[in-house]
């Protein structure tokens, strides 16, 4: 049975992930930092099927301790600092979770085992202000905020341990990805969630930042089953996962709140607050190579993601209320 170790298990990708390996028969381990408050919402549907244990990204020995004791045959590192707008406020540590934490796991397997097999969660925010589109595998990076900046290093100190210690290590450049586990801080979520609170009369308005944004949005669930196909190929390699389509803020809110037949015009304000310091306005992916040497597309539409979102969030806010 072969053992998969989860960084950031709690969160969207790591609790979808968790989900596919399980399917596959794999042993999972979730590494979960220390806190005063750890949330297990996401992987509450099946905790009993996975072991969960204490580490920190900031903490090297507590990295080597658990790959020496478990042994795992593949390292998924999902954790991070991952909201663009909190590492502005947050800078320093940004870098040293998002950043030099991927140093540090790849130290861990240097150091225990460099059979284990490694992925490292790159993100689309690494090209910022784009200098090509669409954007694949050898684009120039060009990122805009701290986030970005930090996935950058996190990226390349993934390819520099797979040259210099011939480590499987792949990056896999995942444009954005959303599903009704999404945190209620990231805009699509809050569009899903602020268009069913208006349905459900308990709010009017929902204030949103630059409309104009464009992003390449696709479905967490799908995104996670090329993850798993990276690790897989007999080469390790870097990979652009994406839908290769691009949709505006202002898109999101027509199919969002066009689910619940409301005019998204008579709801949503835009609000200079909410307006990033650097905005990235383009992102839109070229994910032909993961087409041809991964088999891999998504299956779930934007409209459908959408969609989706807004039903779990309206379902939600009911049985919240039901229980009130």
């Amino acid at each position: 049975m072969p053992t998969a170790l989860i960084t950031g298990i709690t969160g969207q990708d790591g609790s979808y992930l968790a989900e596919c390996l399980l399917e596959k028969n794999y042993e999972v381990i979730g590494m979960v930092r220390r806190a005063s408050t750890v949330t297990f919402d996401r992987i509450q549907h099946f905790q009993d099927d996975v072991t969960i244990i204490q580490g920190d990204l900031h903490d090297q020995s507590s990295l080597v301790n658990l790959l020496d004791e478990h042994q795992p045959t593949e390292v998924y590192n999902l954790a991070a600092q991952s909201f663009v707008p909190t590492s502005w406020n947050q800078p320093v540590l940004t870098g040293e979770v998002t950043g030099l934490g991927v140093t540090r796991v790849l130290d861990a397997i240097k150091i225990v085992n460099r059979d284990i097999r490694f992925y490292q969660a790159s993100s689309s925010e690494m090209f910022g202000k784009v200098l090509e589109v669409p954007q694949k595998e050898d684009t120039p990076f060009y990122p805009r905020s701290p986030y970005g900046v930090a996935k950058v290093y996190g990226h390349w100190i993934t390819v520099n341990y797979r040259e210099s210690y011939d480590l499987f290590a792949v990056s896999g450049i995942l444009f954005n990805h959303e599903s009704p586990r999404r945190g209620l801080e990231f805009v699509t979520r809050k569009v899903t969630h602020g268009a069913a609170q208006i349905h459900l009369g308990m709010r009017d308005e929902l204030r949103l930042g630059n409309l104009e944004a464009r992003r390449d949005w696709g479905f967490a669930g799908d995104y996670v089953k090329a993850m798993w196909l990276m690790l897989q190929q007999d080469e390790p390699d870097d990979f652009v996962i994406g839908t290769g389509e691009t949709h505006s803020v202002q898109e999101l809110c027509e199919v969002a709140f066009g689910a619940l037949d409301l005019n998204w015009q008579d709801h949503v304000v835009q609000d200079e607050k909410f307006y990033r310091p650097a905005e990235v306005d383009l992102l839109v992916s070229d994910p032909s190579k993961a087409r041809e040497k991964l088999k891999w597309q998504p299956e779930v539409s934007f409209k459908e993601l959408i969609e989706m979102m807004v039903e779990a969030d309206v379902k939600m806010l009911q049985e919240q209320a039901a229980l009130a």
